[in-house]
């Protein structure tokens, strides 16, 4: 599966028209880490030449890393992100030209466009205006020395830091000036049969029911999300164990179940069915390569921790979307779960490898207008005692 980028591009020119630059970064849609900046000063041109330079350079480059890649593109030009999203027409003639081989980069549905306030376009601003003041100095932009890459294991390199996270927020009304977060309440499915005796069930399996305790743990977490109260939807992965575990707290709420293909578990190939033991007795280079990267993938997989970030992220953004400013109870398995709090987190991929998720236990996250994120609750199983 191919990756996911973001690309942030922006342009200035000072005295529009006037000295002019672009710059632009791509980012990895899974960690935000930067993986190339860009920058350039063209010469005498307008801010909307400049910030088109910047966007078809920042395609370009995601284009160099992966032309099968998903590219969200995120641009503080209102008239840009209209404009090549088809909502608005390019009229003026310096612009129809730039528009068109921005088009012909990368075909139209592997790339989406985001307007983003100008504070959170910062990098890109940045490149922009380090561009235009080399070309005051009569010089071209230069990009700055990177740490060189080591290796730490089958197909990784060293990560660089990653960006800082979110400041932490005082208290549930800290960003009463964002407007109402939309919540997403996770809750990991009931046991199966599988479950107390630790073995790897994924996507690809046999797609086991609750067991017993399963079916009862399911009630207990419908019982507590009644009393909460707050609940307005359920969204479930199709897997006939969370679509039980979703159907038992929706039937409490009165709500309907939602089924989202991008919430299953991570597919574990020829592990299914196995425990740790008898996978590193059978599998043992395959699954120290998992352990080691987020690229690996389980012995006859065709998914790694890496794809899987990918398709959960594609679907929490798609929930936030549609239930916009409200509390969702998201019912998924071990993998997509520990994804999402990571994702939250802005923590590296292998602290899924780090976290306890117990089955029916609750996690929380709200997310917030200007993109951040709060973690709010992780692994609590008070309703199952």
């Amino acid at each position: 599966m191919a990756g996911r980028f973001i690309v942030e591009a922006d342009g200035g020119s000072r005295g529009n028209p006037g000295p002019a630059g672009y710059g632009a970064v791509v980012r990895d849609g899974d960690t935000g880490q930067i993986l190339v900046e860009a920058a350039e000063f063209i010469g005498r041109a307008t801010n909307n030449v400049a910030e088109y330079r910047g966007l078809i350079a920042g395609l370009k480059a995601a284009r160099d890393l992966d032309p099968g890649a998903t590219v969200d593109v995120r641009m503080d030009s209102k008239l840009v992100v209209e404009q090549m999203s088809g909502r608005w027409k390019v009229k003026h003639p310096d612009m129809q030209p730039l528009a068109a081989e921005a088009r012909t980069i990368l075909p139209r549905g592997q790339v989406s466009y985001t307007w983003i306030p100008r504070e959170r376009n910062k990098d890109a601003d940045r490149l922009a205006n380090e561009a235009m003041d080399a070309g005051k100095r009569g010089e071209q932009w230069q990009p700055r020395a990177r740490p060189a890459a080591t290796a730490t294991g089958p197909e990784t390199v060293a990560d660089e830091p990653l960006p800082a996270a979110p400041a932490p927020r005082a208290g549930w009304a800290a960003a009463a000036d964002l407007g109402t977060p939309t919540t997403l309440v996770l809750l990991r499915h009931g046991e199966t049969a599988l479950t107390p005796q630790k073995r790897f069930s994924g996507s690809n399996g046999s797609d086991p029911a609750l067991s017993e305790k399963g079916s009862w743990q399911a009630e207990r977490a419908a019982e507590a999300l009644a009393a909460r109260g707050t609940v307005q939807a359920v969204v479930a992965s199709p897997m006939l164990r969370t679509r039980q575990t979703a159907e038992a707290v929706a039937v409490r709420l009165g709500l309907e179940v939602r089924i989202e293909d991008g919430l299953r578990e991570l597919d574990f190939g020829d592990w299914e069915g196995l425990t740790f033991a008898e996978v590193m007795e059978r599998h043992p280079d395959d699954l120290n390569a998992w352990l080691a990267s987020p690229k690996a993938k389980p012995t006859g997989s065709s998914e790694s921790l890496t794809t899987l970030a990918h398709r959960v992220g594609v679907a929490r953004d798609k929930i936030l979307a549609r239930y916009a400013g409200k509390t969702v109870l998201v019912v998924s398995h071990v993998s997509p779960i520990k994804t999402l709090v990571r994702l939250a987190l802005g923590a590296p991929p292998d602290t899924v490898h780090r976290m306890e998720l117990s089955a029916a236990s609750l996690c929380a996250v709200q997310y917030y207008a200007d993109g951040n994120a709060s973690l709010r609750l992780l692994n609590d199983t008070g309703h199952l005692r």
